[in-house]
């Protein structure tokens, strides 16, 4: 991999039906207003809202989507 394709990479990238990732130092801050900052090169945040892990992605949604529809 070449110096420039690890500069031009997408800092955060949303993933359909699942998490959202953030690449490098971030702060995330809940529906409470606390806020979290990033420790790993790359963070997986919950966008479904089933995780319980929040603010941080637990795989709740590959559940969600296997629900059978009402």
């Amino acid at each position: 991999m070449s110096r420039d394709s690890e500069v031009n990479h997408p800092d955060v990238i949303l993933c359909p039906g699942g998490p959202m990732l953030l690449r490098g130092d971030h702060v995330v801050q809940d529906e409470d207003g606390n806020e979290y900052r990033t420790e790993r090169p790359v963070s997986a945040v919950c966008r479904c809202g089933g995780s319980k892990i929040k603010p941080w992605c637990d795989g709740t949604h590959k559940l969600l989507l296997k629900r059978p529809r009402d």
